[in-house]
């Protein structure tokens, strides 16, 4: 989001900040909130590995020109690049204090080192928009930006644009009409949680440190000290990424950090081969590469990060001499998000849909599903299904993709609700609180409608027809008339002929059934559903 040609780790943490600002524009719920802290633990432990790889280049251009004799011109190259360094440090440690003291407003942290304001959308707000830390923040950022372009000089200028930007100057929100307005403070911290605040704090660090980085290279170029040394050959990997959610694939590529094309290494990992492909450069050169993928699998996650620790052994051979290198890479905890008209319980007996998805998996999600106490059926996409639970209780979905357990999800399951009974009486007849004409009600219609709340979720499901009616003619007590029919829809012009002033009608329903998405039919028990109308006229 910085400008300029972004390294794949760059490009990494800037789809992460994407990810974290817009989560900020949802009302997003605890559990999505929480990880704002494995976000900012993420992008701290980035930034201290790009901190760490500045400092070892600053000592190597001083290496460089200790070795060729301190020529004045290179000696003012290593006085500039030790200036970069301080200027870098004043700025980072003025970012760590603004985390400190969003920490120290919100309560600071609990006795497990747990954050206790994580929550809070007030008061990080406040200090930096109210009290104006937002825009000493943003000068600070953008005098930084001004004084790399100045130390390396105009050639490079433009690989130093402003580091902090209004919405109307990133592609990503120049068109959002509820973004493209606002200035960097209120696009950055306005209603910002503590923790998503630290996590904003920890993504403008990496971006310092990456333009710390383009600086130091290219005042390392000028001296030679970025040169690559063939002196030692040794193994390298690079992975996509060192985090990879359960069942996901882990892609990473390992190669000899020499190139020429008497070079014929071997590629090992765990000690077994794997193909060797070649890597086109720049300029037409070609290294010779091995590239590791596998399906990584659960493991024991840190309750904190939800992060599971694994190491792989990679090994080149090259001319009958090993070179190896244990690499480390984390498992992430996926999530799987669920979607439904109910997510909080299912209804016995019926075609609950659900959407699972796991979006960590990307294009890798190849899920498959299984229940306790319900059937389930795979819908026509990737991730839909119907669960049908078979008896009260709690339904538990196992979600596995690629054979590779995901996760599980715990229901509760709830009894169909009785429907409700309607009678429908023609208005030329009269209505059923005031009372009908004894020759012009002649036919009545008795409708089954479902509860609201099960009719909403599971509409396939609460299907109803009255199948079957007794309908009494009473006058002073005694029956005068009796007739039950098999429909809901009912002629009542045999008793129109007898009825009188006086007289009541008995409505009785006898049977009615539900209809399922499965377009099959159930009985509903019917007990005292029993409707009065009188005869007035």
């Amino acid at each position: 989001m910085a400008g300029g040609k972004e390294t794949p780790r760059q490009k990494m943490i800037g789809m992460m900040y994407l990810v974290l600002t817009a989560l900020l524009a949802l009302q997003v719920s605890n559990a999505v909130l929480e990880k704002f802290i494995f976000i900012d633990k993420s992008l701290q432990r980035m930034a201290e590995d790009y901190e760490r790889k500045n400092r070892e280049t600053v000592s190597n251009i001083e290496a460089q020109v200790n070795k060729r004799n301190n020529l004045p011109e290179e000696v003012a190259i290593l006085n500039i690049a030790k200036e970069v360094r301080q200027e870098t440090d004043r700025v980072m440690t003025y970012m760590k204090d603004l985390k400190e003291k969003m920490v120290e407003i919100t309560g600071g942290y609990d006795e497990n080192g747990g954050l206790v304001g994580a929550k809070d959308y007030d008061k990080v707000s406040t200090m930096m928009l109210q009290q104006g830390r937002g825009k000493e923040l943003e000068k600070m950022l953008n005098d930084y930006a001004k004084f790399l372009a100045q130390k390396t000089g105009k050639k490079y200028a433009e690989l130093f644009p402003p580091l902090a930007r209004d919405a109307k100057d990133i592609p990503e929100f120049a068109n959002d009409p509820n973004q493209k307005d606002k200035r960097f403070a209120e696009l950055y911290f306005e209603n910002t949680p503590t923790a998503a605040g630290m996590a904003t704090i920890s993504y403008l660090e990496t971006e310092v440190l990456n333009y710390e980085r383009k600086a130091l290279k290219i005042l390392a170029d000028s001296v030679g000290a970025g040169e690559v040394s063939f002196d030692q050959i040794f193994p390298l990997i690079r992975p996509e990424s060192k985090i990879v959610a359960a069942g996901g694939k882990y892609v990473a590529e390992m190669f000899i950090a020499a190139s020429s094309s008497a070079l014929n290494p071997k590629f090992y990992k765990d000690g077994k081969e794997i193909p060797v492909e070649e890597l086109l450069l720049e300029g037409g050169a070609k290294i010779k590469k091995g590239k590791v993928e596998f399906v990584a699998t659960p493991g024991k996650y840190d309750p904190k990060t939800n992060l599971a620790r694994k190491t792989y052994e990679a090994v080149i051979e090259l001319e009958g001499k090993a070179y190896k290198q244990n690499v480390e890479y984390f498992v992430a905890k996926p999530t799987i998000l669920i979607a439904s008209a109910a997510l909080s319980a299912l209804w016995k007996n019926c075609g609950n849909q659900l959407n699972v998805q796991v979006p960590s998996l990307g294009n890798n999600y190849n899920p498959s599903f299984s229940a306790t106490n319900a059937t389930v059926i795979p819908g026509g996409s990737k991730g839909e299904i119907t669960i049908i639970p078979q008896k009260r209780g709690k339904v538990v979905l196992t979600v596995k993709s690629n054979g590779t357990l995901i996760g599980t999800k715990t229901f509760k399951v709830k009894d169909i609700p009785k429907p409700s009974y309607e009678i429908v009486i023609p208005k030329s007849a009269g209505n059923i609180v005031d009372g009908v004409s004894a020759k012009a009600f002649r036919s009545v219609t008795i409708n089954a409608k479902p509860e609201p709340s099960f009719a909403q979720d599971v509409p396939k499901d609460a299907r109803y027809r009255v199948r079957e009616v007794e309908v009494k003619l009473i006058r002073n007590g005694d029956p005068r008339k009796r007739q039950v029919f098999k429909k809901s829809k009912i002629s009542l012009s045999s008793f129109a002929a007898e009825a009188r002033k006086g007289d009541i009608y008995v409505f009785t329903i006898k049977q009615a059934v539900r209809i399922n998405f499965q377009n099959k039919t159930e009985r509903v028990p019917v007990k005292n559903e029993i409707y009065k109308v009188l005869v007035v006229k």
